[in-house]
């Protein structure tokens, strides 16, 4: 008889990222071992890996989310940097630049910003830290190159894992169908024996 654990349902095969490949059962009685084989077993050891594969889902869907909201972000105070190179860079300009900038999400506040090299980023976990304009766009630029590529990466390990959800529900439905037609012609069987 066929393993009935996931060792069995899950195969050796992975995605680049380690996520494992589900095993496609065509013919469902060889899989089990036999037409007098146990499929609760088997079903729980589905189960059991639909959930698995469900919670990596998960996970995936909120570092998505993550992402494309830190993206817009990233690129914005990239821009506002390159502006400022440009500007500093300018010979004409000497006038100190008026601008509006949000406290919180109804407050904004006027501001006059001299001319300077340095700019304060956000590193996260309130965390912040001055760099140099050209150091400053070199970190945003390789900041927002491998968000995107990570953004890349998770949207293909998405598509990867609704491939597997899917594998893995027609199989638990094959197995369940298989049980039930099993049943059935028994039944039928031991009537016609009768």
């Amino acid at each position: 008889m066929a393993s009935s654990g996931p060792a069995s349902i899950i195969r050796d095969e992975k995605n680049p990222r380690g996520i494992p490949k589900a095993l496609f059962i065509s013919d469902v009685e060889q899989y089990l071992g036999g037409p007098d084989a146990e499929v609760e077993k088997v079903l729980n050891a589905f189960q059991d890996a639909l959930a698995k594969y469900r919670y990596m889902d998960s996970n995936l869907n909120q570092r998505r989310r993550s992402l494309e909201d830190k993206i817009p972000d990233i690129k914005k105070t990239l821009t506002m940097v390159e502006y400022l190179r440009d500007r500093r860079d300018e010979e004409e300009t000497k006038k100190p630049l008026r601008t509006t900038f949000e406290l919180a999400d109804t407050l904004y506040a006027e501001a006059e910003l001299e001319e300077t090299d340095t700019v304060y980023l956000w590193l996260g976990a309130n965390v912040m830290l001055s760099y140099k304009i050209p150091t400053a766009i070199e970190l945003l630029k390789s900041k927002l190159e491998a968000a995107q590529t990570s953004l890349t990466n998770t949207v293909e390990d998405l598509e990867f894992l609704r491939e597997q959800l899917t594998i893995m529900e027609v199989n638990t439905a094959r197995v369940y169908n298989w049980d039930v037609k099993r049943r059935r012609d028994r039944r039928e069987k031991e009537q016609a024996e009768s």
